[in-house]
């Protein structure tokens, strides 16, 4: 059969993934697809770059719209990331009735529901497994695998940067930021890991998977996003000492009001297997009625095991192009008239167990009035840990795990506990999952 010609766009790393992977695997892709599928080609500001990579094999340039506007590019593969130029070739893409195929999980957390609407009406597919923990095909399983489930929840570890440096902090004792540094010099943290270690990509990735999950629009501006910025290694031991371990989750979680959409640290049972998770690898949990709890792991970056979500999705167009539009897998896995108009819940409504660390005075009555107070507003205690002060200091930590209550009753109990005069500084909050 005639194969299907590919424009890629990007050839950095997942891109030059992509290039590799494909030329090695050709045959057996073919086989699969039904047809050769080729580069014929390769967009990038670097074209030295694209040359050196391509061999020749391949037509290179540095004006993306050339393959965007070319009748005889059939798939449009966008790994140049961002919200800029990446959008306008991702719908120019989508105007010319090319399919496009994309890891870029911020364009679509943002611009999705634009993008989508786009794909419809024009009768062509997006396809972004890649912008979900790298070669997991989560994607592929929630949209397809799963549905026949109605989904309870999802629950990962979908930043591999920010999973290092907490594995780092657990294993070795050190701060925040000598890891971080040490994430750096290994290349697993850019030199502006602000997206990583402020949770902003992990919620990226959030958003698209409460969206298929759920069958709701994309709706990033509502997710609640917290790093792992304040986090410290003192949290990380007593958290230990209590059998929880800390991990920076993205979470949705149906709601009969609505969906918890949110990221941030969070303690994890350690008989958990997504708490023994380390390194630069990614999981998510997935619940589902009729399945119950599934969960997927691998590597969540990186050129190979990207370029194979990228791959992945460049068969899965192929073996779809010629079908009807309408009997195709839909982007967010449930038909576009028959999305859900449930909203994403404010965190005042989400319900969760919380990790307290109060820094007090060490003098009686301070405990009866903490605990007076968590009652007032009906949370119960479900463990706590009190440090015994050195020889001759003052102070004490005293860490208190609740059982789950509303986030706005921690909150009040959180600012009455501060007012005190025994209290110390900010209580230190750190929301808790059992995942069960």
């Amino acid at each position: 059969m005639k194969p299907i010609n590919v424009g890629l766009i990007g050839i950095g790393t997942v891109g030059g993934g992509t290039w590799t992977v494909l030329k090695r695997n050709a045959d057996e892709i073919a086989r699969r697809a039904g047809r050769p599928i080729r580069i014929t080609a390769v967009a990038d500001k670097n074209v030295e770059l694209a040359k050196q990579v391509t061999g020749g094999e391949a037509r290179v340039t540095d004006d993306a719209f050339s393959l965007v506007n070319d009748p005889e590019i059939d798939i449009i593969v966008e790994l140049i990331g961002g919200y800029g130029v990446a959008k306008d070739v991702v719908l120019q893409s989508i105007a010319n009735g090319k399919h496009v195929v994309t890891a870029n999980k911020a364009l679509l957390a943002v611009h999705g529901t634009e993008i989508f609407s786009a794909a419809q009406a024009n009768g062509v597919m997006v396809a972004f497994e890649a912008a979900v923990a790298g070669g997991i095909p989560v994607i592929k399983a929630l949209r397809e695998g799963l549905s026949a489930n109605r989904i309870e929840w999802a629950a990962g570890i979908i930043n591999g940067t920010t999973n290092f440096i907490l594995s780092e902090m657990r294993d070795k004792g050190l701060s925040f930021d000598d890891v971080l540094k040490e994430a750096q010099r290994l290349g697993y943290a850019e030199a502006d890991p602000t997206f990583d270690i402020e949770g902003v990509d992990a919620a990226h990735k959030a958003t698209l998977i409460a969206s298929i999950a759920f069958g709701i629009p994309v709706q990033f501006d509502k997710a609640y996003v917290e790093g792992i910025t304040k986090l410290e290694a003192s949290d990380i031991k007593y958290a230990e000492q209590l059998g929880y371990r800390i991990k920076l989750l993205g979470i949705a979680k149906r709601r009969e009001n609505g969906i918890e959409l949110r990221v941030h640290p969070t303690l994890i049972p350690a008989k958990r297997l997504i708490a023994n998770v380390e390194g630069a690898m990614n999981a998510v949990l997935v619940k589902g009625d009729a399945v119950g709890a599934t969960m997927y792991y691998g590597k969540g970056a990186g050129a190979e095991p990207t370029a194979s979500a990228v791959i992945a999705d460049l068969v899965d167009v192929t073996r779809l192009a010629t079908a009807d539009a309408a009997h195709r897998v839909p982007h967010l896995a449930f038909q576009p008239d028959a999305m859900s108009n449930l909203p994403i819940l404010p965190m005042s409504e989400i319900e969760t167990g919380y990790y307290l660390r109060l820094r007090v005075e060490d003098k009686p009555g301070v405990l009866a009035d903490v605990t007076r107070i968590l009652a007032d507003q009906a949370i119960s205690i479900d463990a706590m840990l009190q440090r015994e002060p050195e020889e001759g200091e003052g102070e004490t930590d005293i860490i208190i795990l609740t059982h789950v209550c509303k986030e706005s009753a921690a909150d009040t109990a959180i600012a009455r506990i501060e007012a005190l005069s025994a209290q110390k500084g900010k209580v230190k909050r750190i929301r808790l999952e059992e995942l069960q």
